[in-house]
């Protein structure tokens, strides 16, 4: 199990730095154009120009400007020059908000997919799988904009239930800091509710089907021991894999659109800010703060994988 975690680490770091390659190549050498203009802003006088040249050492060769950016990025010394903030003091800043968004969207889109994924597969065909097959889909179809605006009209404006916006830390009132998202938590939650129960009943269906499960139903096990000790358990591991990818996803930006709506202070409002004024050292220290979850969250999966399925890391180790 060391081994096979060690050689997932070292991927890890593998698959970081090509992005981050990727990601200095596209900010800096793709586009073909001056990039001290570009990261100065849209306003910027020929002094700044030449100081973004000399900061980011954009006049020497590539390997070298590779090097500076990379050492500015994870040395928190990136700045943006058109609005003289410290990029990786604003992504720390905004990172308690994002998490707490995407923590606490993704208990309760894997709680309620887990029930509701387990009850259409028990009850396929009837009238239960029907309902909730239904509001799967329209869990899936509804934009998160549209959904946000929808709660925050009738529950925040209209009822006043809610609060309308703003983040609340953990640290000074949890009951408030829970009052705050719990509509931020259901709006970014609501897709993968849906999704999310689909796969898992599909697979709970395949996996009813296989030849282990009639063997543990006919030593005697009871109808319930065998959905959750070998039905349900081999069917989470296709869930693990999406869950990984999309947790990550969702705190590298995709909870953009939901921080903006409710006005969160957290990475991901910070970067559709950046976004709207062409400020591009935010959204290349934002880069690299989405790569890094998606490839950790990656990782994590590759190690639960091993743990739901034994088989996996012994064939990880059958070359040695």
């Amino acid at each position: 199990m060391g081994r096979f975690v060690a050689r997932r680490l070292l991927g890890m770091l593998a698959v970081l730095f090509a992005i981050s390659i990727i990601v200095f190549l596209i900010f800096n050498v793709i586009p073909n154009s001056d990039p001290a203009a570009r990261i100065a802003g849209k306003n910027a006088n020929p002094e700044l120009i030449a100081r973004v040249t000399a900061d980011l050492g954009l006049d020497k060769p590539l390997p070298e400007q590779y090097v500076t950016m990379m050492r500015q990025i994870f040395t928190g010394e990136l700045t943006s020059y058109a609005s003289s903030q410290n990029v990786v003091e604003q992504i720390w800043k905004g990172l308690p908000a994002t998490l707490s968004l995407c923590i606490g969207a993704a208990v309760i889109w894997m709680a309620l997919a887990l029930v509701f994924g387990y009850l259409s597969a028990v009850h396929a065909g009837k009238f239960t799988d029907r309902a909730l097959t239904i509001l799967s889909l329209v869990g899936i179809s509804v934009p998160v904009f549209w959904l946000a605006a929808i709660l925050l009209y009738y529950l925040s404006f209209k009822a006043q239930l809610f609060p309308t916006s703003s983040y609340v830390p953990l640290g000074r009132d949890p009951v408030d800091w829970a009052y705050h998202l719990i509509l931020p938590w259901l709006t970014l939650a609501v897709l993968y509710v849906g999704f999310y129960s689909r796969v898992l009943r599909s697979n709970m269906l395949d996996v009813m089907n296989e030849d282990y499960v009639r063997t543990a139903r006919a030593k005697g096990i009871s109808e319930r021991q065998v959905r959750m000790r070998h039905v349900l358990r081999n069917s989470m591991i296709p869930v693990v894999t999406l869950f990984g990818l999309d947790f990550g996803a969702v705190v590298g930006g995709g909870a953009i659109l939901t921080e903006t709506v409710f006005n969160l202070n957290g990475v991901g409002l910070y970067a559709g800010q950046a976004i709207g004024s062409l400020d591009l050292p935010p959204l290349m220290g934002v880069t690299i703060f989405g790569a890094f979850f998606i490839v950790l969250f990656n990782t994590l999966v590759d190690l639960a994988y091993a743990f739901l399925d034994p088989r996996i890391r012994l064939g990880e180790a059958a070359p040695s």
